[in-house]
């Protein structure tokens, strides 16, 4: 008998890391959903016994879709598989119902214990190999460019999350990251376009390079979240200027490090990094990044907001990689995505 599996994740790359890292000895029917909406449609109809559930995903979230799973007692099993490894998110989707919590990337191994453990699989070296499109679906294989880095992104994004919630003993809110294609004469009206009306800002850059790669890290950090952020690092008086830089100095340094580190590690490359520098303080979005509107260069860029959960701060983390460097990327791209 098959045991009917739908994977819901908004990230084709990641439908096709787990659909990889099941038992290859297992009977089953593969399912995919690239949101929560489809995946709870599957599930209303009967069509799955396993839920492999992301958290980090548009219109609805893991979050609501194990909401809605208790509210409507759907017969379902879940196992979330999530970028963000903070252990409060374990914590909340076990309160709400979820069977366990796997981290991504995800690792056979690792999988195969879990459901092992919870009498889903049985080894059987004698099984037949499935075949894994499933359901004759081959469009969550289809990665592309942006779709790789968004995964990547997402998790080295959890990373940084990670670090962050347990120095400052809180829960960050994490989105879906952001992948664009952008000219640095552009970037004044994305960043503007994206930043809260009537707020200034200080931003921190870091250049970064490494194995054929190369860019620039910048934290924009909002003036209005400064001394919040002050208080919850238990530093002195908010309101001095030492202080601010501190904070600016110590938010880029441990969201920098560990989001690039979590790429370089997904990519099996070190990325080293730069001096940090000061872009400039109290300053509109705009005039931050003056000195990029010179040159014409292509770059892609991701996005990522970290806001705290019970606190109004905001904190921009943006990554650009050259033109240089996603021409590398795209050739390698078949060998980075298997």
């Amino acid at each position: 008998m098959q045991t009917r599996i739908l994977i819901c994740d908004d990230s084709a790359m990641a439908r096709k890391q787990m659909a990889r890292a099941l038992p290859q000895d297992w009977s089953t029917e593969l399912l995919y959903a690239g949101n929560g909406l489809e995946a709870l449609d599957l599930i209303r109809q009967g069509q799955a016994d396993l839920l492999l559930l992301d958290l980090n995903m548009p219109d609805m979230d893991g979050y609501e879709v194990l909401d809605v799973i208790r509210q409507e007692d759907l017969p379902v099993m879940t196992l979330v598989v999530s970028g963000d490894i903070q252990p409060e998110a374990r914590k909340r989707v076990i309160s709400q119902g979820a069977i366990d919590f796997l981290k991504k990337p995800v690792k056979p191994a690792q999988v195969a214990e879990l459901l092992e453990q919870f009498g889903l699989y049985q080894p059987n070296p004698f099984a037949p190999q499935p075949d894994r499109q499933g359901a004759g679906d081959a469009a969550p294989f289809s990665v592309g460019l942006s779709d790789f880095l968004q995964e990547v992104a997402n998790v080295a994004m959890g990373q940084a999350a990670d670090l962050l919630a347990r120095l400052l003993d809180t829960f960050v809110r994490l989105p879906v990251p952001k992948i664009t294609t952008v000219y640095r004469s552009e970037l004044s009206m994305v960043l503007t376009a994206s930043a809260q009306q009537q707020d200034t800002y200080s931003a921190v850059c870091q250049g970064f390079t490494g194995a054929g790669l190369a860019g620039e890290a910048l934290l924009l950090f909002s003036d209005s979240s400064v001394k919040d952020m002050a208080r919850l690092l238990g530093y002195g008086d908010p309101d001095a200027e030492t202080v601010e830089v501190e904070v600016l100095m110590d938010m880029s340094s441990i969201l920098f490090g560990a989001f690039l580190r979590g790429v370089g590690e997904q990519m099996d490359i070190h990325l080293g990094l730069g001096q940090p520098m000061v872009l400039g303080r109290h300053r509109r979005v705009d005039h931050l990044v003056e000195h990029h509107n010179r040159r014409q260069e292509k770059l892609m860029c991701v996005e990522i907001p970290y806001r705290l959960e019970g606190y109004d701060i905001r904190c921009d983390l943006l990554v650009f990689l050259t033109e240089e460097s996603i021409h590398q990327l795209e050739t390698n791209l078949p060998f980075l995505t298997g």
